[in-house]
């Protein structure tokens, strides 16, 4: 286990500098909020969505092929059905980091990840991290930090 002044591995996926953060609003809710507090830090981050084209005033891209520019890590929060297939989407563009949101990763897109050498966090919600201080969702920070799985 990583000592306090040392970040675990999920800490550390969020100090990448680009992101696409992945959603399909046409059978689950867009993450906005990884979205939005993605933006609010300063990084550079995309939306891709094929269920959308917009998303109140930010473009949404149907895939990471229609990025105007690569990203560095990308953030899964879609039906599990379809996390394998945009675990190899994201291969398929160079995203070397991923973050499957909880109980959305499959053995089949880990498998992917893994063939694809890349780093993969799962198990957990996204938005635990990109939102700092007191939310909702701080209560679940401090939960798996006394279980040394933040």
């Amino acid at each position: 286990m990583p000592s306090r002044s040392e970040p675990s591995p999920r800490e550390r996926f969020w100090g990448h500098q680009s992101f696409a953060v992945v959603g399909h609003s046409a059978k689950r809710k867009f993450p906005r909020l990884t979205y939005d507090a993605l933006k609010k830090a300063g990084k550079t981050v995309y939306a891709v969505d094929p269920g959308s084209g917009d998303m109140e005033g930010d473009k949404a891209f149907p895939d990471f092929k229609y990025l105007p520019a690569p990203v560095e890590a990308a953030v899964l929060e879609l039906p599990k059905e379809e996390t394998a297939a945009w675990v190899e989407r994201a291969a398929e563009a160079g995203v070397k980091n991923v973050w499957i949101h909880q109980m959305t990763d499959t053995p089949e897109a880990l498998a992917v990840a893994e063939e694809n050498g890349m780093s993969v966090c799962t198990g957990t919600c996204a938005v635990m991290y990109v939102i700092p201080g007191l939310s909702g969702h701080a209560p679940h920070r401090w939960i798996m930090r006394l279980l040394g799985r933040y």
